[in-house]
């Protein structure tokens, strides 16, 4: 397979069955019409309140899920079409997934060696067992658990949350992953420990690894994402260059989220009036914004028509009326 420079996922849709009688089934459109680009030595940071579509988009690029339309390029084939087998397991060694709760992702009875020899066997059987350790102990070592010898031999038990997620992440560089799709990899860590993962993760940037940086946080995208895009009920509402998103946002979804981010001097009766509404589940027939019920500035064509994409800058998009 061609070398992992870039994946490209365009117009991707994953519905999912929620009842519905014998003969009909009703569907949840979790993703709609996402396109994103993942770049060697970049990260883009995915950013949403819960249920905006951010961790499905991530198992459907992981494969974990089959979209149900669109389209995943790297290297200009497509790994959804039916033809495409040959490469399978080279994308799941390039493209790694880590979890927001470290310690679920780990046996407990096994130890942290057997956790990142086994992948290392099923995608390299060539290599001997003096190999096999080798390759362990280099990778704790580039993740930060030192000594890397006595870490191998310890239990998921006995290592904190940051250790136990820098295991997973050593776990994904094993195989020798271009991509990770890092799916709210703090979130459940110690503030205190938070800034080393993230800086772990920017460092491997420089090595070249792309990142999917999946949060809620929109100020820890900035820090570390080169790009973000922001969604809301499956949807991208606005995307591009991290600073022109963050510091001039134009969907009133992404004004909303900043405005939720504490900042010293900024009463919080200066944050954006967003209308008490229920959240309504999307189906393959919904109408218009999916934010109109919310919206302050929302009117009947919200309502009725999905937005265009608008461009704003080189690198700033937009999905709203207002523009």
């Amino acid at each position: 397979m061609t070398a992992f420079d870039e994946i490209r996922v365009e117009n991707m849709v994953i519905d999912f069955p929620v009842g519905g009688g014998l003969f009909r089934r009703n569907h949840l459109r979790a993703a709609n019409d996402v396109s994103l680009t993942l770049r060697a030595g970049e990260a883009l940071a995915i950013v949403g309140e819960s249920g905006s579509g951010k961790s499905t988009c991530a198992r459907a690029i992981s494969r974990i899920l089959t979209p149900t339309s669109g389209r995943i390029m790297v290297g200009g084939q497509d790994i959804l079409a039916p033809g495409f087998r040959e490469g399978r397991r080279d994308y799941a060694a390039r493209v790694q997934m880590i979890f927001q709760d470290p310690f679920g992702s780990l046996n407990p009875v096994h130890t942290i060696r057997h956790h990142i020899a086994r992948p290392i066997r099923v995608h390299n059987p060539q290599l001997s067992p003096a190999q096999v350790e080798d390759r362990i102990i280099a990778t704790l070592d580039r993740v930060g658990l030192a000594p890397a010898v006595q870490t191998a031999g310890k239990y998921p038990y006995e290592l904190s949350g940051g250790q136990r997620q820098r295991v997973a992440i050593a776990r994904a560089l094993a195989v020798g992953a271009r991509f990770i799709l890092a799916d709210e990899p703090i979130s459940m860590l110690d503030v205190s420990i938070r800034l080393g993962i993230l800086n772990l993760m920017d460092d491997m940037k420089r090595d070249g690894i792309g990142f999917m940086y999946i949060t809620h946080d929109i100020a820890t995208a900035r820090y570390f994402a080169e790009r973000t895009a922001v969604m809301y009920l499956g949807h991208m509402v606005e995307w591009g260059d991290s600073d022109s998103v963050t510091q001039s946002p134009r969907h009133p979804y992404t004004q909303l989220l900043i405005s939720a981010v504490p900042q010293p001097g900024r009463p919080r009766a200066h944050a954006r009036p967003v209308r008490k509404a229920d959240i309504a589940q999307r189906g393959p027939d919904s109408r218009g914004c999916p934010f109109a019920g919310r919206c302050p500035d929302t009117t009947d064509q919200c309502r009725a028509v999905m937005p265009p994409v608008t461009k704003l800058e080189k690198d700033h998009h937009v999905r709203c009326h207002l523009y």
